[in-house]
Formats: C-alpha cells, sequence, structure tokens
C-alpha cells in the first residue's frame, strides 16, 4: 500500500482522518512486511480500496457489509462476495444468485463479478480488505477493522438515506451503530451454505431494496449481471 492511499476522491476526503490515524499507520507496516516476506496477498493492490473506487462517495445507496476477502488465488476483486471473471463461483456467491433467481426470477449467472452493481451504488464492503493467500483470516485485527468502523460511521452520516444489507451476525455488529431511523437496515442469515437454510433463502433481500429505493423515489438496482440481460 503506497504512503498516500489511492481512492476515490469524494471517500478520500471522507476518510481524512482515519488515514491518519495511528492504527492505519501500524497496518501499512504490517502490510509491508507482509510484502517483505514474500506473502502473496489477495487482492492485488490495486484493487484493495475497488469498492471505494467502484462506488464513489456520493453515488453510495446500498451496503452490504462483508467479512474477508476471498483467499484463494485469482478470486478476490476487492468488491465483498464478488470475484473475478472466469473464477469458479464460491458457495456463499452461488446461494447468493440462488436467492437472486427465487426472488426476482433471474437466471443465475455464470460470471459472479458484481462490478455492475457496485456501479449502480451498491458498495459492497469487506471488513477486512486484504488477506494471505491460502489463510482465511489472516489480516483480521491489524487495523483493517479499525478503518471500516470508520467508514461505516461516515455512511451513517451520509447525506443520502442508505439501505444497509446485513447478512450474519458479524455484519450486524459491525453496523450495530447505524441510525435505523434514518437508514434503512435489512437482515438475514450468512449465504454460507452453513447458515444459508435458516433464513437467507426466501429472505428477499433485492426486491426488499427495491422496494425501499422506490419509496424514497430512488432508481431501483438493476441486479442483472449477464451481457445479455442488460439493456
Amino acid at each position: 500500500m503506497s504512503v498516500d492511499p489511492k481512492i476515490e476522491a469524494g471517500w478520500k476526503a471522507e476518510l481524512q482522518s482515519a488515514f491518519g490515524d495511528k492504527s492505519f499507520a501500524a497496518l501499512k507496516a504490517f502490510l509491508l512486511r507482509e510484502k517483505e516476506l514474500g506473502q502473496p496477498i489477495y487482492p492485488p493492490g490495486s484493487r484493495i480500496f475497488a469498492a471505494f473506487d467502484q462506488t464513489p462517495w456520493p453515488q453510495v445507496r446500498v451496503v452490504v457489509l462483508g467479512q474477508d476477502p476471498y483467499h484463494g488465488p485469482g478470486q478476490a476483486n476487492g468488491l465483498c462476495f464478488s470475484v473475478s471473471p472466469g473464477v469458479k463461483l464460491p458457495p456463499s456467491l452461488q446461494n447468493i444468485f440462488k436467492e437472486l433467481r427465487d426472488d426476482l426470477g433471474l437466471p443465475i449467472p455464470s460470471c459472479g463479478d458484481l462490478t455492475p452493481w457496485a456501479r449502480q451504488g451498491v458498495l459492497l464492503l469487506n471488513a477486512t480488505l486484504t488477506v494471505r493467500a491460502h489463510q482465511a483470516g489472516s489480516h483480521q485485527n491489524q487495523g483493517w477493522e479499525d478503518f471500516t468502523d470508520a467508514v461505516v460511521e461516515r455512511l451513517n452520516a451520509h447525506p443520502r438515506r442508505l439501505v444497509f444489507v446485513l447478512w450474519g451476525s458479524y455484519a450486524r455488529r459491525k453496523a450495530a451503530g447505524i441510525d435505523r431511523k434514518r437508514h434503512a437496515v435489512l437482515e438475514a442469515p450468512h449465504p454460507s451454505p452453513l447458515s444459508a437454510h435458516r433464513g437467507f433463502f426466501g429472505s428477499k433481500p433485492f426486491s426488499r431494496i427495491n422496494a425501499v429505493l422506490r419509496e424514497w423515489g430512488e432508481p431501483e438496482i438493476d441486479w442483472r449481471l449477464e451481457e445479455g440481460e442488460r439493456e
């Protein structure tokens, strides 16, 4: 990570204090040590802040909170639950796509790149933005959580009302301070195979998000991902 993180200008302005925090300085030192040790880190450096770059601060309308990036080669692309084109769909993403089909009647996408959602204002934010190859959770408790706590705090103060999508207990804890009188908060179990059958399936998050946006006079999200489906 560079001394001056490259991130979308609106986000950079909002997060100046977080970038200047001691916790972030310690995080940068940790990542530098990982690099010096020759540890492969995912996603690639240019994609660490992809969630912010693909969904600029003024355009955020929906926030989906994840936990860690995928730790397999070529999987993580900087957006939570998303994988790069050509990568096999991880189990949680497969379940998200099954619910997309059941909720909206859309075919299950073959590509797991969620960039089209991000470009419509869906911030796909992981709590930890990097991970060591093949070692899940290896970059937890190194400073990323403090940084993304600051992100959630800024989102709570966003000039626009937002829809927060919290899948699982970790996401609910992460967003515990969200002002629910102002923002909409949709909760469900995590889409992991371990918990999806406990209420994620049938939760209809995609239609519920669009219902809230319609109520607020906002454009709906076009959830289609395949090239041939999108206009």
